[in-house]
This record gives C-alpha cells, sequence and structure tokens, in this order.
C-alpha cells in the first residue's frame, strides 16, 4: 500500500533542537553533581527528578506536534473527499451525456492503453459544441 501519509510537513529538527536545548537547561538549572552533593542519595533523586521533568517536557511537545498534525491530515482528507464527490458528480454527468459508442470506444482505448495517463480531455468523448466537423 503506497500512503504518503508519512510525509511530515514540519520541520523535524527544529523541533529536536528546541527539545534539546530544553533539556540541557532544565539538567542545568541545577548542580546535582557538585562535590557536595555526588556522594549523597539526594543528588540521585535530584537527578532523577530533572530527567522526569525534561521527558515530560519533551512528550507534551511531542503530543502537540502529533495533534497538529492529525488536525493537518483531517483537513487534507476532507478536502480529498469533497474533491472525490465533485469527481464522481462530472463522471456521472458525462456518461450521462455521451452516446453508447463513445462510452464503448472510451473503454476499448482505456484498455489498449493499460491505465496510462493521457493529457486533456479523453479522445472519446464528444467535441465542445462548435468545435468544427468530426471525423
Amino acid at each position: 500500500m503506497d500512503c504518503p501519509c508519512f510525509a511530515l510537513p514540519m520541520d523535524v529538527g527544529v523541533f529536536r533542537s528546541f527539545s534539546i536545548s530544553v533539556l540541557s537547561s532544565v539538567l542545568e538549572s541545577s548542580s546535582p553533581l557538585s562535590p557536595e552533593r555526588s556522594s549523597s542519595g539526594a543528588s540521585v533523586v535530584a537527578i532523577d527528578n530533572k530527567i522526569e521533568q525534561a521527558m515530560d517536557l519533551v512528550k507534551s511537545h511531542l503530543m502537540y506536534a502529533v495533534r497538529e498534525e492529525v488536525e493537518v491530515l483531517k483537513e487534507q482528507i476532507k478536502e480529498l473527499m469533497e474533491r472525490n464527490s465533485q469527481l464522481e458528480q462530472e463522471n456521472a454527468l458525462l456518461k450521462n451525456l455521451s452516446s453508447p459508442e463513445q462510452l464503448q470506444q472510451f473503454q476499448t482505448q482505456t484498455q489498449t492503453q493499460s491505465g496510462s495517463p493521457t493529457a486533456g480531455a479523453p479522445p472519446g468523448l464528444p467535441p465542445a459544441p462548435g468545435a468544427g466537423p468530426t471525423a
């Protein structure tokens, strides 16, 4: 399944550097590794608390980024569904306006081309009014 859902429009590098700078500032806000505190159990607890705070901060930023991306994807899905509906209506209209011979010719051409894309309107559809004589 080929799905372009994994393309991230946001700059992950900026988010990463921001998170690293926030993490380092949280860890540097106190120095639990000073010689006076390095032997006590309080320094280990302080380090653990700082790490937990930093991880919570990174988690909240990540959750925000994910929510933002979900909203963007929901909007894209909505637009694509609307476009699909418009194209289905246009397709039904063109089928109704075409003669059975034109539809058969179009189906034959699409089968022989085996799905290769064509530029412009499909050749089996009727020409626009006033376009001149047909062959």
